[in-house]
């Protein structure tokens, strides 16, 4: 069973996604009787505004919503990107399946501001937390999961040392890396 918590961050998850794709859609109307490239052709201005209301409470809505998360401390934000966890510990697959389910995925640091934002969700709960990095085909090299290089990376003194038997990454209370077997239970962080 879902926690409220959990219930809450896929709301903010749907609503992010919808709100997300609204406002790039060039179809959604501008300030009302002002028809251009941001109206909707050839409807009257009473639709075209009852949209655009639609959309700005949904703004404010998805904006309550996450000031409200991260005030709790159940997201963190780096640039336009979105972190939270569930606060459950599993394994790898585990991981990226609730993630996946909950319309994220698994979090990786694509910079120094996410690698700090996720930091800052596993120093929350004391826990190491798996990241969307596994090794790839050559033993040692590490990828984030949809095949692309690493271009950040921050690991721990001396690692990775697995020498190819430890396949997925987890990161420390301090921010560094380790790589690990995928079958340990470390902290579920996803990336919205």
């Amino acid at each position: 069973m879902l926690s409220c918590s959990s219930y809450i961050l896929i709301a903010l998850a749907a609503l992010s996604v919808t709100c997300h794709a609204l406002s790039k859609c060039p179809e959604v109307p501008g300030p009302p009787g002002i028809h251009g490239r941001n109206s909707l052709k050839g409807l009257p201005d009473s639709l075209a505004t009852k949209h655009h209301n639609a959309l700005a409470n949904l703004k404010h809505r998805l904006l309550r919503l996450e000031a409200v998360l991260a005030l709790n401390g159940k997201i963190t934000k780096a640039g336009e990107e979105m972190f939270a966890s569930n606060g459950q510990r599993t394994h790898f697959a585990s991981a990226l399946q609730s993630c996946e389910k909950a319309g994220g995925t698994l979090a990786a640091p694509k910079n120094e501001k996410e690698n700090k934002a996720i930091m800052d969700i596993v120093k929350q709960y004391n826990q190491y937390a798996y990241l969307s990095i596994r090794m790839g085909d050559i033993s040692g090299q590490f990828k984030y999961l949809n095949g692309m290089a690493l271009h950040y990376i921050n690991w721990h003194k001396h690692e990775p040392n697995g020498k190819g038997k430890e396949k997925c990454v987890e990161m420390y209370t301090d921010g560094t890396w380790n790589d690990k077997k995928c079958n340990m239970d470390r902290l579920t962080v996803c990336r919205f």
